[in-house]
């Protein structure tokens, strides 16, 4: 591929999208361009805005598309709390239908990359003798990972079809000190110091720092080798609950080497809890195994995560005290 010179992002007012943009812009080395919903002025006066309006089947891009090498994208639907009787339709309308026509365009616009972040979801929920590569056969959990795999079919097929190379990441977890989602709750329980029943919790899980996605993703709009690859994405190291929580809780206690309260319940006594409260969803975060083996993405790209997990869990912590305390 040659040089990359104007990328397009969308989903730049998310968590990973806001800190994409800020780093695009910060290495300099591209013009950015923004595809917005709406009008906003309060962006980065060093990147080009297009306001397109809601992303659909039927948006028009050509506007924003003009010189564009690359198209980074990240807006979607995510998990939502409310269950919708028609929820698989709306993941497919956002997810699905709204990517393809958004990649069909760039296609016939003369893009050279097309980069989707799509989700580990798209492999299944949970681990257990073997970690997920992208050789695993894909088994979708919920409606959004379905709507993320149609929508990664539909892109591979559309390279077999044009000059556009596509490029697919599945990251699991993101986290940071902002992270929003279950993660969130977690720092928000862990900063409240009260005893959490994880203790005999022997799980495993990949995650990957907010930091090591960004920069996995500015290595894929440029490397030749990305092309039309699935990566699969992660710090390269496993964490159980207790671990992170203990990690938290050091990061919390501005630098002191601090563990996280932690019971020692029984797994099961947590699982049939959960399947009460019918939050069998957050067990499954919280206690299940989800390991990645990303070192089809190390090899290939030469990537190394430029943060070590040990660090950006801690700094996670520390960032959410001051946030919580102002200090």
């Amino acid at each position: 591929m040659r040089s990359v010179n104007k990328v397009l992002l969308t989903g730049t007012t998310g968590f990973v999208g806001s800190q994409l943009l800020g780093h695009l812009l910060g290495l300099g080395r591209h013009s950015v361009v923004v595809a917005s919903r709406t009008d906003h002025a309060n962006l980065d006066p060093r990147c080009q805005v297009f306001n397109v309006g809601e992303f659909g089947s039927r948006t028009l891009w050509h506007d924003a598309l003009v010189g564009v090498d690359c198209v980074v994208h990240l807006a979607g639907r995510a998990h939502v709390l409310t269950r919708e009787s028609n929820a698989l339709q709306l993941f497919r309308e956002a997810n699905t239908e709204a990517t393809l026509n958004l990649a069909r365009q760039a296609a016939a616009q003369g893009v050279r990359r097309f980069v989707f972040i799509s989700s580990i979801g798209v492999n299944g929920a949970l681990t257990t003798e073997h970690p997920f590569s992208e050789t695993s056969t894909p088994a979708p959990h919920a409606d959004y990972a379905v709507s993320k795999l149609e929508a990664e079919v539909g892109l591979m097929q559309l390279s077999n079809d044009t000059e556009m190379d596509v490029v697919i990441i599945r990251p699991p977890l993101v986290y940071a000190a902002h992270a929003p989602g279950n993660f969130r709750r977690l720092l928000k329980l862990v900063h409240t110091g009260i005893p959490l029943p994880f203790g005999r919790v022997k799980n495993s899980r990949s995650m990957i720092a907010l930091e090591n996605l960004v920069d996995l993703i500015t290595v894929c709009v440029e490397h030749p080798a990305a092309a039309n690859q699935v990566f699969l994405a992660s710090d390269g190291v496993n964490f159980s609950t207790g671990q992170i929580i203990d990690l938290l809780a050091q990061g919390m206690s501005q630098g002191m080497s601090r563990r996280g309260r932690q019971i020692p319940l029984p797994v099961w006594f947590l699982r049939v809890a959960a399947r009460l409260l019918g939050k069998q969803g957050i067990y499954t975060q919280l206690c299940g195994s989800l390991k990645i083996d990303s070192s089809k993405t190390t090899q290939l790209l030469g990537w190394v995560p430029p943060v070590s997990a040990e660090a950006a869990m801690i700094k996670a912590g520390q960032e959410f005290r001051r946030k919580v305390v102002g200090s």
